[in-house]
């Protein structure tokens, strides 16, 4: 019924995505589904079932969002769990499911062997975050594992920020306690005046770490923009574009179960080409590109 919000990672001179979907609208339960494409994108493989499922007796009854990191050359993925299904708003409106039973999201990691293999390693955000956009660093920030995530619930009375932000924090293994949170960026520009989160897994580049997000503006449409984090201590900003990278403009983008929306969640660097992966209205799989060069140069001109 509907396949969005899409990982990617390039092994053996392949492409490989895992992307959400999901069966039906009755239940909205995800899973995991995998296709694998040449470095032209032209598609090879797509196995009929899916690749990860939700595993009851863990209590996952959803499993949303996937995100990959490779970090000394294991592959680990991010994904969210929800403990009772949570469709989108004009869905659960039509199935009468009332507003108190929405889910709590929180996200776990697993490590990927071979693309079919699955540890579970458990979840890895703070009980009372409620966490969607959790990605991991590619490399140990001051010798410690470390992510960015968006606790939406961090807000207001007793926390540094009014609106849902993203933050980094440390982490003391893989899985691990996540530690020493601070606020990278809040929202600032009315396109992402609700909230914003992160998209893919941070890129290492000479520059700094570069950091594609999601922004959602008063209307709920979901933009993506970008910054640029200091290589030893990304939770200082070196510059951030005032404008969005990307905004529903294709009809697949403005029309779907949740219109107006463009999701990124896996990018690539494929010579000097960035490609980015997203979901487009919560129904279909996308992807776009940039010259990363160009990228970089117009953040370095914000610092």
């Amino acid at each position: 019924m509907a396949v969005f919000n899409c990982a990617a990672t390039f092994r053996g001179g392949k492409i490989h995505v895992f992307y959400r979907a999901v069966g039906d609208y009755a239940h909205y339960t995800s899973c995991l589904g995998y296709a694998i494409f040449d470095e032209d994108l032209n598609p090879l493989e797509r196995p009929e079932k899916p690749i990860f499922s939700p595993d009851i007796k863990l209590w996952e009854m959803s499993i949303e969002d996937p995100r990959f990191t490779e970090i000394d050359g294991e592959l680990y993925l991010t994904y969210v769990v929800t403990p009772t299904p949570s469709a989108p708003d004009a869905v659960r409106r039509r199935l009468g499911i009332p507003e108190s039973e929405r889910a709590g999201p929180r996200t776990a990691l697993a490590r990927v062997d071979n693309f079919c293999q699955f540890t579970r390693l458990g979840i890895i955000t703070p009980y009372d975050a409620d966490e969607r956009d959790v990605v991991l660093f590619p490399e140990k920030i001051q010798r410690r594992y470390a992510a960015i995530h968006r606790p939406s619930n961090w807000i207001g009375l007793g926390h540094p920020v009014e609106k849902p932000s993203i933050w980094f924090s440390f982490l003391d293994d893989l899985p691990g306690r996540m530690y020493d949170h601070k606020v990278i960026m809040e929202p600032e520009q009315p396109w992402e005046g609700k909230k914003i989160g992160a998209g893919p897994p941070p890129i290492k580049t000479k520059a700094g770490w570069l950091l594609i997000y999601h922004g959602v503006d008063s209307g709920h449409v979901y933009r993506a923009g970008v910054a640029l984090l200091d290589l030893e201590e990304p939770w200082r900003v070196l510059g951030r574009a005032m404008e969005p990278i990307m905004e529903p403009e294709e009809r697949y983008e403005r029309e779907g179960d949740v219109p107006n929306v463009v999701f990124p969640e896996g990018a690539l660097v494929m010579g000097d080409e960035l490609l980015v992966f997203y979901g487009a209205a919560d129904k279909v799989c996308c992807v776009a590109s940039a010259r990363l060069d160009e990228l970089i140069e117009q953040l370095s001109s914000k610092q």
